[in-house]
């Protein structure tokens, strides 16, 4: 048995070092640089197109195929804010320190434009299934757009494996470690009971959970925000102390906070992983839904889905993290302890309202841990189709997932998380080196979108075919001049 426990123990060793390499020496600086990259050649996008964002949302093109921008950015918020907003949060401030927030936020705003970039992509080359409904994403815009058959191949079999495993797995483990914290709850009955409950949702498909999603999700993100908000009101004058720990932290500039472990270094690695995960911009996870909406012109899915990362991390993980540091349960004392999981939101919480908030935040964890289990395979079963997946296979995937579930539920947490952020970084260098080498495509359908702007016709339905601002035809019939909703698509 001793002999077992030290082989997992290097195991688990030799993961978290591999996990840390690529994020300190690659993926901190791909996605910063890339984010940087579209937010100057985009001209700050993600400013100047900020209030039609919003109003992008709600746009209904009357289409009768496909789902709606809002369920799109409903099922992709139900993969975003989640455990990345509760758990990735805490684990930043944990082995970051407060200076982690900072660089969230810097991974948020230039992931506005890479996301941006990214979901317009997915509109641009999403194809048809057989029922008249889209589907798109990173493996078919590098199919398509880059001739790419073994790249399209390559992303969407590790982003199967990351979406409908490792995430599902971290998931799981979220809820199994608060209700074991909180009411004494075994993780294998937490296994079980995950399984029953999961089910029959997963086993009915896309749609429905994209309707499950646009339904609850919402209200789950909204109630949270709202008791963080609470917690932050009662611990008002905490807040202009926690703001220059955050700045101090991202800069090391605070004595106490480097000794503790937590410099500049640390900040940005822990920030640039737990910001990453939570929001997802630029790892090739959101253009999967996004490519499912029927919109007029691709651009304004895109708008949506980079509201989507304004939303997840500048107001949901900034209100998970002041809410922590404000109630007084998280010390500099304690960097470097990782695992804390769902702990300190669940204590900053509990400490503020009293123990029988213990209730509510249980609730609040479950809801949206478990409604990020149903975003997260939609995204995998997309690229199944890809991979060309049919009803069997997709229905035994689907058990396939429920076993990572219950698996997820008793397993150790810094494991799971290490298992996910390796393949979160291998799937995020794949779809990053795409969007740079489709650039032209993006810059093209934004200059149609916008030359629309100025001269007031929104209405009509962007034509890709002999399109001058494009490179070349897209090779599908969706966009061309005249299109109708049915003709599937086939996708070699």
């Amino acid at each position: 048995m001793d002999s077992t426990l030290h082989v997992l123990a290097q195991d688990t060793a030799v993961i978290s070092t591999i996990s840390d390499f690529l994020y300190t020496y690659w993926l901190i600086f791909a996605l910063v640089g890339t984010g940087i990259y579209f937010t100057l050649t985009s001209k700050f996008m993600q400013v100047r197109h900020f209030g039609r964002m919003w109003k992008a949302i709600f746009t209904n093109d009357g289409h009768t195929h496909g789902i709606s921008s809002f369920q799109a950015f409903a099922t992709g918020m139900a993969s975003r804010v989640g455990i990345g907003n509760i758990v990735g949060v805490a684990i930043a401030l944990s082995l970051g320190g407060p200076g982690a927030i900072f660089w969230m936020w810097v991974v948020a705003f230039v992931g506005m434009a890479t996301g941006f970039v990214e979901a317009t992509l997915a509109q641009v080359f999403k194809v048809r299934n057989p029922d008249g409904s889209y589907r798109g994403g990173p493996a078919y815009y590098i199919r398509l757009g880059l001739k790419s058959k073994l790249g399209a191949i390559i992303f969407a079999c590790v982003l199967v494996f990351v979406y409908g495993l490792a995430f599902n797995m971290v998931a799981a483990n979220t809820i199994s470690d608060t209700l074991n914290k909180n009411h004494g709850i075994h993780p294998g009955i937490v296994a079980v009971a995950l399984v029953v409950l999961a089910a029959p949702v997963l086993m009915r498909g896309i749609k429905p959970i994209a309707r499950f999603s646009a339904k609850f999700m919402p209200y789950i993100a909204g109630f949270y925000v709202l008791i963080a908000l609470i917690v932050l009101v009662v611990n008002i004058t905490e807040v202009p102390a926690i703001i220059e720990m955050i700045f101090e932290g991202a800069f090391g500039l605070d004595n106490a906070i480097v000794g503790s472990g937590a410099g500049i270094l640390a900040a940005m690695l822990n920030g640039t992983k737990r910001g990453l995960y939570s929001n997802e911009a630029g790892m090739g996870s959101a253009p999967n839904m996004a490519a499912t909406a029927s919109v007029n012109h691709p651009v304004k899915q895109g708008l949506v889905q980079s509201l989507g990362v304004f939303m997840d991390t500048m107001i949901v993980c900034s209100a998970t993290a002041f809410m922590i540091m404000a109630s007084g349960v998280y010390s500099i004392s304690d960097i470097g302890q990782s695992e804390v999981g769902a702990a300190l939101t669940n204590d900053a919480i509990v400490t503020t309202l009293g123990g029988w908030a213990v209730w509510v935040t249980s609730f609040v964890i479950f809801s949206m841990a478990f409604t990020t289990l149903f975003g997260n395979y939609a995204y995998a079963e997309v690229n199944l189709a890809y991979l060309g997946a049919k009803n069997t296979g997709i229905y035994a995937f689907r058990v396939l997932v429920l076993g990572g579930i219950a698996l997820g539920a008793i397993l150790k947490l810094s494991t799971v998380w290490d298992i996910a952020d390796i393949a979160m970084a291998l799937m995020a260098t794949v779809n990053l080196i795409a969007i740079v080498s489709l650039s032209r495509w993006f810059f093209g359908t934004l200059k149609d979108y916008e030359g629309r702007l100025k001269s007031g016709d929104l209405e009509s339905r962007f034509v890709a075919q002999g399109n001058p601002l494009l490179p070349g035809d897209v090779p599908t019939d969706v966009w061309t001049r005249g299109a109708v909703d049915h003709a599937p698509e086939h996708v070699e």
